[in-house]
């Protein structure tokens, strides 16, 4: 995986105590597609999102559960945060649904504690089935993730539009790369996110005499700056 696209990469879904949740919308199935994630919320009781997080130490949420090293090679990892009372916790499981359930490389205390979070998840994924209609998510901070451009044979020819924002390349994402990030809010955000939604994910975006490559992503509600996307790569 680029490490632009590690460092932009959002949760599969996100629970909030006031009862938001934040999943990523269908996108169109053509190249190049839109620049902007479709990112889309709904409510739900705050009760019920409550009680989810309650129950997420018991589903093994908690530092110390072994969820094992199954016998799949390359093959993502799910990963799990949850906040409660206690305080932050996140554990990551490789190959959570790949693996066989026979699994040799497993024990069966590994395999318990896989089932037991695996069927959590299917409680939480299910809220994203409710009738309610999603509305589009509106950031309040807008992160561009930024690689210098390089120019390809693509048959699709990328148009260039001038950079609204904040100065480029913006601070350092990953030592060693050359990966950067900056953000906007409030007017000069609104600005960002309307050059973004007319532009595409191959868009060059010139500034200060040089051009650049953008990915974008919104920042979630719990999120204040690049530093949060630093810490998820």
């Amino acid at each position: 995986m680029a490490p632009s696209m590690r460092s932009g990469r959002l949760p599969q879904i996100s629970i909030y105590a006031d009862g938001r949740v934040i999943t990523e919308g269908p996108v169109p199935a053509i190249y190049p597609g839109p620049a902007l994630p479709n990112l889309q919320v709904v409510m739900i009781d705050p009760e019920q999102a409550r009680a989810l997080a309650e129950k997420s130490a018991a589903a093994g949420v908690t530092e110390g559960t072994d969820f094992g090293q199954p016998g799949v090679a390359d093959v993502p990892s799910t990963q799990v945060t949850a906040v409660t009372a206690a305080g932050r916790h996140t554990v990551a499981a490789e190959a959570l649904n790949e693996a066989r359930a026979n699994d040799s490389a497993l024990t069966a205390a590994q395999q318990a504690a896989r089932t037991k979070l695996k069927a959590y998840l299917d409680d939480v994924n299910k809220i994203t089935l409710t009738k309610i209609a999603p509305v589009q998510y509106k950031p309040e901070i807008i992160a561009a993730v930024v690689t210098p451009y390089v120019a390809t044979d693509d048959a699709v020819r990328p148009e260039t539009i001038e950079w609204p924002g904040a100065a480029l390349p913006g601070e350092p994402l990953a030592e060693g790369a050359e990966l950067t990030c900056v953000t906007a809010t409030g007017e000069q955000g609104d600005t960002v996110l309307a050059a973004a939604a007319k532009a595409k994910t191959n868009t060059a975006w010139g500034h200060g005499g040089n051009t650049w490559s953008i990915r974008f992503r919104p920042l979630l509600p719990d999120e204040t700056g690049c530093a949060d996307l630093k810490a998820g790569q």
